[in-house]
């Protein structure tokens, strides 16, 4: 462990709801730099959360908040969104790649647009804000990039009923494989992190549909804490994993999972890409 992110500049891509807002709350609690890069800048009916609310958590929470509205496919906005960070806060040292698409449709029923949008977000997206934050990274006492995203098992019931999905997810996968080992001589960790357990989001519940589902969950915080432990240790040990949630706070010597279950005893639904 390297201490804490005290002072440390986190890039965090949809982080106004969710898992990426939860690990921006948790660095915050540090005293952290969060640039909140997400679209919503007006409340949406079904999402709660803009980016100006999270910079008034992030700031109530103890940490400085930069919120920058970004659509990540866009390459001229994320270079703004980079540039206004390392003005503001002099560099990066961490980004999270957390912005997401999904749509669990079949190949008949997967329209061409939402398709584009999963890989643009996704794949694309999570490739060019890594791409665009690296000369920063390289620059960091301890630099790390952390995809929110899962190992890559080929075992094709993973496929064969979202296969869109799984290769817009996976893309976001082989960054991690890829650049691990492409900047592990500049000392840049490149990790995945991805929960055991379905997680308590507002896109968990629009696609699993009402609170029996959501009480199979375990909360956001799960994910923060395990990021947390992830983003803490020495870039230059750590580097070219997939992480599962659990497994990084056992490591760390928490093992008592309970306060993230939504519902204390429920049983919990395992996340897509593990097998049981």
């Amino acid at each position: 462990m390297t201490g804490d992110l005290k002072g440390k500049t986190l890039f965090i891509s949809g982080a106004s709801r969710g898992i990426g807002k939860a690990i921006a709350l948790r660095a915050a609690r540090d005293g952290a730099n969060i640039v909140i890069v997400a679209k919503t800048a007006t409340p949406h009916p079904r999402l709660p959360g803009t980016v100006y609310t999270a910079a008034e958590e992030i700031e109530a929470a103890g940490g400085k908040a930069l919120p920058v509205i970004t659509d990540i496919r866009f390459e001229e906005q994320v270079e703004a969104a980079v540039a206004k960070a390392v003005e503001t806060f002099g560099g990066v040292d961490i980004l999270v790649n957390n912005a997401s698409a999904i749509s669990l449709t079949g190949t008949l029923e997967t329209s061409m647009k939402r398709f584009d949008l999963m890989h643009q977000v996704n794949a694309r997206g999570t490739f060019l804000c890594s791409k665009t934050c690296l000369p920063h990274l390289k620059k960091a006492e301890n630099p790390h990039i952390l995809n929110i995203s899962p190992p890559l098992n080929l075992n094709p019931r993973w496929f064969e009923n979202h296969c869109a999905y799984t290769m817009a997810k996976y893309g976001m996968s082989m960054c991690v494989l890829g650049m691990a080992g492409e900047f592990k001589g500049d000392g840049v960790a490149v990790n995945a992190l991805w929960p055991r357990t379905a997680i308590s989001t507002a896109a968990v519940r629009n696609l699993l549909g009402g609170e029996e589902a959501i009480a199979a969950c375990r909360t956001p915080e799960i994910m923060s804490d395990a990021a947390y432990v992830v983003l803490t240790r020495a870039s230059g040990e750590a580097t070219g994993n997939f992480y599962i949630d659990d497994e990084v706070l056992a490591s760390a010597g928490i093992t008592d999972l309970e306060k993230y279950a939504v519902k204390p005893g429920a049983k919990l639904i395992t996340d897509f890409f593990l097998d049981e």
